[in-house]
């Protein structure tokens, strides 16, 4: 059985910066790709990052590009968002996902984790 265990959310002002981790049983994240995906209230899920497990290829979203860093530490089957220079307008519950390959459409998404709550203060 997959599961997809993220943590590391939490509540930060403008400009902190926070680390997100997902912990991947059930798959080996070598085969896959691995996504974070976010919602924020009344809004629909979006894209936020996804890297390939086999050779590191990274996809961000527009809105993120220069702020956030996705990567792999295989040795623990898990992944990392680390985001810096927060803003309110990246508020939202994250999501982990695995993917088959490293491209940032939900609905290529496998198994999806249950999310980590996001909030940044302005």
């Amino acid at each position: 059985q997959v599961q997809l265990v993220e943590s590391g959310g939490g509540l930060v002002q403008s400009g902190g910066s926070l680390r997100l981790s997902c912990t991947a049983s059930g798959l080996v994240v070598d085969y896959y790709s691995i996504g974070w995906f976010r919602q924020a209230p009344g809004k629909e899920r979006e894209g936020v990052s996804c890297i390939s497990g086999s050779d590191g290829t990274t996809q961000y979203g527009d809105s993120v590009k220069g702020r956030f860093t996705i990567s792999i530490e295989h040795s623990k089957n898990t992944a990392y968002l680390q985001m810096n220079n927060l803003k309110p307008e990246d508020t939202g519950i994250y999501y982990c996902a695995s993917l088959f390959t490293p491209v940032l459409r939900a609905n290529l998404v496998h198994h999806w984790g249950h999310g980590t709550q996001v909030t940044v203060s302005s």
